[in-house]
Order: structure tokens, then sequence, then C-alpha cells
């Protein structure tokens, strides 16, 4: 065979080695010189891109809905372009209907969703809880059904994801009635004393979290719409890393489901179960000591008065010293349930 037609039946190898490895053949018994090796094509060789090097790359957007034929339309028109330009590798959106009467999940259906149903309403919370559970993504974009929750900003939270463990969409404290606005500054302030961390906006339900760090938190949060506050609440106070991104609310279409006096309340008792869930010294330290500054005030008192200590005082002195017990035993407990509940926070980064 002459070297011409040696050469071109290796250059027509498809795999490179191969072609390397016929050429060199060649050369070895002194028909190719060695500068025909620069003939072979190299492999490219694959350089990572700025998508890939990401955080995120898999998101499953959870989307709790009930009754929302007039708003889901709309929203699930205007995120699924958002959730393209992301150029994410891997995305879902899940539309979980909680026992909706209307069309919202035929709606969600005819837009691409996956729908998950529940035959009877079981709660907001409860909704949220199943689109976890359901999530194939490593990380979790928790999105309210109403409209009120601007799609766009998913960019700016997928950002601010390389930096954090989750995104809170904050509100500021504005976007909703009067009243429901100074309810969530009163609740911001009592968690932020509890977990030692300022809160701009507790009871946010637009949030981009860590799917592995949320799914061991599923079995704290309630049914009810305070699943935001346990989710942030457990979060903080665990370790992880939570940061704020400030958006615009939008002015929903329809009736809201959260009930005032029932919600409101249910949210300030959901702070006090985290906090002596978390962190039980913030809640028991400061009711010993008012405790205890009340029995000696009175035992100064009634000395002063009649020269002697009443039961009263003693009574509040020891009741002092019994919840300051209460809550170095609970501090503990706290210590070795959270022993369970701690997950490498590398994991994911």
């Amino acid at each position: 065979m002459s070297i011409a037609r040696a050469m071109s039946a290796a250059l027509q190898h498809k795999d490179p080695a191969t072609r390397t490895d016929a050429l060199s053949a060649l050369m070895a018994v002194g028909e190719l010189p060695d500068r025909h090796l620069d003939a072979v094509p190299a492999s490219p060789t694959p350089t990572p891109t700025t998508a890939n090097a990401r955080r995120v790359q898999r998101l499953t957007v959870v989307i709790p809905a009930r009754n929302e034929s007039m708003n889901l339309p709309a929203l699930l028109a205007e995120l699924q372009p958002v959730l393209a330009a992301a150029k994410l590798p891997f995305h879902e959106i899940v539309v979980v209907d909680d026992g909706s009467t209307d069309d919202t999940p035929a709606i969600a259906q005819q837009q691409g969703a996956r729908v998950v149903r529940h035959a009877e309403s079981l709660g907001n919370g409860a909704a949220v809880k199943r689109g976890i559970r359901e999530a194939k993504g490593d990380w979790i974009l928790l999105l309210d059904g109403d409209g009120q929750h601007p799609p766009h900003e998913l960019a700016a939270m997928l950002t601010m994801a390389e930096r954090y463990d989750m995104v809170v969409g904050s509100r500021g404290g504005r976007g909703g009635a009067l009243h429901r606005n100074f309810a969530n500054q009163v609740y911001n302030r009592l968690a932020s004393y509890v977990s030692g961390r300022t809160i701009p906006d507790l009871t946010s339900g637009f949030r981009l979290v860590r799917a592995d760090v949320v799914k061991d938190l599923v079995w704290l949060l309630p049914n009810t719409f305070s699943y935001p506050t346990t989710i942030t609440m457990s979060m903080l106070r665990g370790g992880w890393a939570v940061g704020f991104h400030p958006f615009q609310v939008r002015q929903r279409k329809g009736k809201s489901h959260v009930r005032l006096l029932a919600d409101g309340s249910r949210f300030f008792l959901i702070i006090l179960r985290i906090a002596t869930m978390f962190a039980p010294l913030r809640v028991f330290l400061p009711a010993s000591l008012v405790t205890g500054a009340f029995g000696f005030a009175w035992y100064l008192h009634t000395w002063w008065a009649e020269g002697r200590l009443t039961n009263m005082a003693v009574l509040l002195m020891t009741q002092a010293g019994l919840l300051f017990a209460l809550g170095l035993i609970a501090e503990q407990i706290a210590a070795l349930r959270f022993q369970n509940l701690s997950r490498d926070q590398g994991k994911g980064a």
C-alpha cells in the first residue's frame, strides 16, 4: 500500500484516538514523517460554562392553588418564559390543587404543569408540604397561585442562591391591607428577637430554598398559612444562610383565603412553638427574670412595710428558679433534637 493510500485510510477513522494510533503505526515503520501527525484533528476539550457552574441546576416550582382560575392562567403564562430564560438543565412546575371547585386543575394541566390534587381542602400549608414532597429538583421555588408574586424576580433570586440556602421574597411590610401590614410588623419584630436576626418579612410565601433542607423540615410545617413562619424560623435557628430579596407585591384578583384573626393568632403561637423548640432560653430566661424581679420587689415591699418575708415573695422567686431550670432542660432537648435535623451545609454548594 502506498503512503498516500495508507494515510488516507488512517484519516477515515471516526475516532480521533484510532486515527492517532494508525498514523503512529505508519510512522513507526518509517512510512510517515512526524509532521503528518499534525493532520489529526484534536479532540475538543469541554470547557465549563457559567450555567454549568451555577449552584441551582434542577428547579421545581411549587404552586399551591385553591379556586385560582382567575389568576393561574396569567401566572403560568408569565412563569414559563422566565424559566426558559434561566436556562436550567432541569425545571418543572408542580401545581398542588387544594380541593378546588373551579377549573384550577384543568387550567394548570393545559399550561403544561404537573398537577397534584387533594380530594378536599387540607389547607395552604398542606398543599405546600405535598408539593415539597413531590418535587424532583434540588431547589424549590414556592410561589402563591394568586398572582401576587412576580415570576420575573426569579433571576435575582437565583443570583442570591449562590450565597444563601434560602432566598425569601420580602414585601417590606407593604402591599397588603393596613391591619395586615401592622400585624406582619409585629410578627417580624417578635421573630427577630427569637432568632437573633433581623427579619424584614416573616410570612412571605415567595421563596427559593434548597430541597434537601426544606424536606427535612416538612414534618414541622403546619397545614395552614403559617408555614412560611415555620420555615424561616427553623432555618435561621438551624444556622442555614437566609437572604431577603425585596420585591413589589401585586394585587390579586378575587378574595384572599387568609383569615386575619384565626391565622394571625396561629402565627403568634407558631412563633412561640418554634422559639421553645429551637431557642428555649429566649422564652424561659426573660420569663424567669421578670418573675424573679416581681418576687424580689414584693419581698422588699413587705419587709419594709411589715418587717417579714411573705409566702408570695417566696413563691415568685421559687417560680423564677423553676422557669430558669426548665429553660436549661429545654435547651438540652433542643440540642439533641437538632442533631438529627442538622445537615452538612456544604452539601449542594
